[in-house]
């Protein structure tokens, strides 16, 4: 006897929503690390639980939120737009195979110049966030400029990021170290091995 389909659909009750979140959120999680650990790809994850609580996610191997951010950014309008159509495809074909309804409708569907001026929006409203955030970062040092619990749990975040991006540039440091000096012990023990040969 298989698992029952579930009819996918927005549920009512706030705790509900909060568990299936906790649960899902953590089979996403899982299978990102295993995305990017298998096939060695940048992934970087956002969630906003029911409740607000934002969550970020960036692959061991990515090299940081900003830099993945920036290749996005570097993406041509054409190349995002192809993107969006592949996306949507494949939106399609999952949704063929289950009982929810995929409402193409609610995908946002503009021109090409209302598409680039809701991009334009967006930019500014994302430069406006950046210019936000970074003067509370900046203004970290001194407890005194804190004003709410969402400003700590963004340094929090911020810190937590940048420590995860320090170690796993000290590991990479650390390996490619280690491959040097092995390199030198065999590059040594070759030279040693000459020199002997040479003196008999």
């Amino acid at each position: 006897m298989g698992r029952k389909k579930l009819k996918i659909q927005r549920l009512e009750d706030l705790k509900a929503r909060q568990a299936k979140y906790s649960k899902r959120k953590t089979g996403i999680l899982k299978k990102a690390k295993e995305l990017n650990i298998l096939c060695e790809v940048d992934v970087v994850l956002l969630f906003f639980s029911p409740s607000g609580r934002p969550t970020l996610f960036v692959g061991q191997n990515s090299t940081g939120l900003s830099s993945i951010l920036k290749r996005l950014s570097n993406l041509s309008f054409e190349e995002r737009e192809e993107r969006r159509a592949y996306t949507i495809e494949m939106l399609k074909k999952i949704y063929e195979n289950s009982e929810s309804e995929f409402d193409l409708l609610s995908l946002p569907h503009a021109t090409n110049a209302d598409t680039l001026k809701l991009y334009e929006d967006e930019l500014q409203e994302l430069k406006d966030k950046l210019v936000e955030k970074s003067k509370i970062l900046r203004d970290w040092r001194n407890p005194n400029n804190v004003e709410d619990l969402n400003q700590i749990k963004m340094m929090e975040d911020h810190l937590i990021a940048s420590l995860n991006g320090l170690r796993s540039r000290r590991n990479q440091l650390a390996m490619e170290q280690q491959i040097r000096e092995r390199e030198l012990e065999v590059g040594f023990s070759i030279s040693m091995k000459l020199i002997m040969h040479f003196q008999l």
